[in-house]
């Protein structure tokens, strides 16, 4: 694919943005496999199940197979297949792919992903989303890396929020040259793509959300059973599943120091999170253990362990949650959780679409790809058709 050309001319003074390719040295390719190989093993869970967290020879599984088979080459081989860049926004080194549609008259859309996720996640969305069938259904596409994630900069100072993020992609969009675009986001770039709905100054075309939050109203709705249903599944996920939350929110410098120094360590605490958050089930693929190691692979060559554990600290529970007036359209995945729908219609006063689908988990862009891809041609194509 031939690199795109620029939106627009940079302007005499603007940021410069420039060319980037991800190249991981030999030498930290040897250094990941002998630190592997010499992994000091706890004893194994004296349970059957998953409840202790991820089993022992599940890790030694994942451990021999990132040794012995996993092809880092190849991957970063399809990620330097597509334009990336690097540009500075608010101080801090933002990494992005940009991929301009064959068809000029394409959508600009930014899609933003979370933790424990990268923008190598979105990776089989590119082709479809810039180079359809039908050249309506076009997109430019941007996908910057979160600041402290993958190979943007990790933050030397406090106060990267979810809303200092928005803003930062909104700079991005406008230094890109889109006055006007579309835009998608998954786990933390759901929250931040909701607060670029808050900022927005009539940038946004529409915005996309997999994984919505609002506070209840102050005077509760009438729900129904889906509803509790959504709200007794999302308690029982905090008891289960929260506490990698309550550390990244409280100690994710702590945390960062096992985590940097073991690749075991890294690899154990995102991959139960790929597991245990995605729809394995009779009617799921779940997510392959190539993809699992693209996501470890990514976080452990950047070192991003502590600084992306960070925007919890930064963000988790001090979001306002403002209205956002933007139209907006939700998806629904079962193994995602489900917030009710009327808290959902308070915050996003024009809710114009809800999906809720048969199967799929919090990474639909890995489990669900097509079906993704066809919620964002659909509610799109409708807002321009409006």
């Amino acid at each position: 694919m031939s690199a795109p050309a620029p939106a627009r001319p940079r302007q005499a003074g603007e940021p410069v943005v420039t060319p980037f390719r991800v190249a991981v040295p030999e030498a930290d390719l040897v250094d990941l496999h002998e630190r592997l190989g010499r992994t000091r093993w706890p004893e194994a869970e004296t349970v059957d199940d998953w409840s202790q967290g991820i089993p022992l020879a599940r890790v030694k599984e994942l451990c021999a197979y990132w040794r012995e088979g996993y092809d880092w080459r190849a991957t970063e081989a399809r990620l330097n297949a597509l334009p990336q860049y690097r540009t500075e926004i608010d101080g801090l080194g933002v990494h992005f792919l940009h991929v301009r549609s064959p068809h000029p008259d394409a959508t600009p859309l930014l899609l933003s992903h979370g933790w424990p996720g990268s923008v190598v996640e979105f990776l089989d969305l590119v082709g479809p989303l810039t180079d359809p069938a039908d050249p309506a259904d076009a997109f430019h596409v941007v996908c910057p890396s979160l600041p402290g994630f993958g190979f943007s900069d990790r933050p030397a100072g406090p106060g990267w929020t979810a809303e200092r993020t928005a803003a930062a992609w909104r700079t991005l969009m406008s230094r890109l040259g889109y006055a006007r675009y579309a835009a998608h986001g998954v786990d933390w770039g759901s929250f931040v793509t909701a607060v670029m709905g808050e900022q927005d100054r009539g940038e946004l075309l529409g915005i996309h959300l997999t994984m919505p939050f609002a506070r209840p109203p102050e005077e509760q709705p009438e729900l129904s059973a889906r509803d509790y249903a959504g709200l007794a599944a999302m308690k029982e996920f905090q008891q289960q599943e929260g506490g990698y939350s309550v550390l990244q929110t409280t100690r994710p410098q702590t945390l960062g120091y096992g985590l940097t120094d073991s690749p075991t360590g890294q690899l154990a605490w995102m991959a139960e999170k790929y597991r245990a958050w995605s729809d394995h089930g009779e009617a799921g693929r779940g997510i392959t253990d190539d993809q699992v190691l693209d996501a470890v692979s990514v976080g452990w060559f950047a070192a991003t362990a502590a600084s992306s554990a960070r925007i919890y600290w930064e963000s988790q529970n001090k979001l306002a949650l403002g209205q956002v007036a933007v139209p907006t359209a939700v998806s629904v995945f079962p193994k995602d959780g489900r917030m009710p729908r009327p808290w959902i219609e308070g915050r996003f006063t024009d809710l114009r679409r809800w999906t809720e689908h048969e199967w799929g988990g919090h990474f639909p862009a890995l489990e669900q790809p097509g079906v993704l891809v066809e919620e964002l041609r659909t509610f799109f194509r409708e807002l321009r058709a409006s």
